[in-house]
């Protein structure tokens, strides 16, 4: 089902019904934002925890992939019962996974969401 409204005049996105949402930041005020040194602070603070976390990952991803592939010998080993290296790999890429996840949530809760929170605040204000 199509809706036959015509877009308001300001451009603005309709809300329900066609009718215009309230109003809020406007593209020149996000645009400031992102030039500001707070969320460059913000940006910042982000990459420099995430793109070392996910190169390390990779990494160690591509290690157990590489391993799997040109030393079966190795990977082959048993530890104990039918539990071999491959298997304990392949459980560490889980364990691994979940870490990284709880470790960021701890970060993005410490570091990032106080800063986003107070510009998010600041430009609805400013609204």
């Amino acid at each position: 089902m199509t809706s036959q409204t015509a877009p308001p005049p300001d451009g603005a996105d309709p809300g329900p019904a066609g009718f215009p949402s309230p109003a809020g930041p406007t593209a020149q005020a996000f645009v400031q934002v992102q030039q500001s040194a707070e969320f460059a602070a913000l940006r910042r603070s982000h990459r420099s925890f995430a793109f070392p976390l996910t190169i390390g990952f990779i990494a160690w991803y591509l290690l157990f992939v590489f391993l799997s592939n040109y030393a079966g010998g190795f990977m082959g080993t048993k530890l104990f019962g039918n539990v071999n290296v491959a298997l304990v790999f392949g459980l560490a890429q889980f364990l691994s996974t979940f870490l990284i996840a709880w470790f960021y949530s701890r970060h993005a809760s410490a570091k990032l969401d106080p800063k986003a929170e107070a510009i998010k605040s600041r430009m609805e204000a400013d609204a």
